[in-house]
């Protein structure tokens, strides 16, 4: 007979408890990525705006096409400043004054303002035009970024150099010093002709030309980044700041309205200075008021 089977069975071993995720731990867990993932887009447009400021207020346009004289006057294009690779970086024009022009001896510096290029912008070529029938050498130029300049993003930094280095050239290349020439800054280029008045005590005046608003209201005005921290981050400023405190005998020059008063640095603007306000739209007063100016630094 065979023996009995006497092994015991294993014992059963006891079940793990099923652990039940708390619903409400997820939807947190959730909202918590959500949240974040709002804070990084935030901080994103914030970057992105930061970088790309100045296509609120700056519009370039570039050409591969040389920059030729503008209609109605005898101009001589200009290739100057060079870069490290030995090519230079700036185009501009130079315009000789009449022949016997009452300031013959004098050089306008024309510091343009940011949108379209020199040769596309109706706005320079009727400036350029007046300042040549007042009498005035003229030496204008593509910010790099605009016209055949070097395709350099704009910005006030850069903005800045260029107006640097066009007086040099002036004063190098043209042999032109410091004392016979005239700094005239339009639109967003009068922030640079202070800039420039201010680093060259020795420049005999500025004239300021239609300022217009300050950048940051207009990228305050900009509904696409109304939910940025605008005074935080904007940096393209174009100040007017220092005109409270430069010495140089300056022409503010405005259009003032209903909605675009006269600037505010204009009228705190320091001694010695002529105001000019003209109608909108209309400069034939303007000459006058040049010519008296340019008699009074003269003198």
């Amino acid at each position: 007979m065979p023996p009995k089977n006497t092994t015991r069975p294993a014992p059963k071993q006891p079940t793990a408890p099923v652990e039940v995720v708390n619903p409400l731990w997820l939807l947190k867990a959730l909202g918590v990525m959500i949240v974040a993932a709002l804070i990084c887009g935030y901080i994103t447009l914030c970057l992105l705006f930061y970088q790309g400021q100045w296509q609120l207020i700056l519009h370039p346009t570039h050409t591969t096409q040389p920059l030729g004289s503008l209609p109605g006057l005898a101009a001589e294009p200009i290739r100057f400043d060079s870069a490290e690779s030995g090519l230079p970086q700036l185009s501009g024009l130079w315009i000789p004054a009449p022949a016997a022009a009452r300031y013959a001896n004098l050089t306008v510096l024309y510091l343009r303002s940011g949108d379209a290029s020199l040769a596309q912008s109706p706005t320079d070529a009727k400036n350029l035009a007046l300042l040549h029938d007042v009498g005035l050498n003229i030496f204008a130029f593509d910010y790099r970024g605009y016209g055949q300049s070097d395709p350099t993003r704009p910005n006030q930094i850069c903005m800045t150099e260029d107006a640097a280095h066009s007086l040099r050239y002036l004063n190098e290349v043209r042999r032109i010093p410091n004392a016979s020439i005239v700094v005239y800054g339009n639109g967003l280029g009068a922030s640079l002709a202070v800039k420039l008045a201010s680093a060259h005590a020795d420049l005999p005046g500025i004239i300021l030309d239609s300022p217009g608003p300050a950048p940051i209201a207009t990228a305050l005005a900009d509904p696409r980044v109304s939910a940025l921290p605008i005074h935080l981050l904007f940096h393209e400023d174009f100040s007017l700041d220092s005109l409270a405190n430069l010495k140089t005998p300056k022409l503010l020059i405005s259009y003032p309205t209903a909605t675009a008063p006269v600037p505010p640095e204009f009228r705190n603007a320091a001694d010695p200075k002529t105001t000019v306000e003209l109608p909108p739209e209309n400069n034939t007063a303007l000459p006058t008021s040049i010519s008296r100016f340019l008699d009074q630094l003269v003198r």
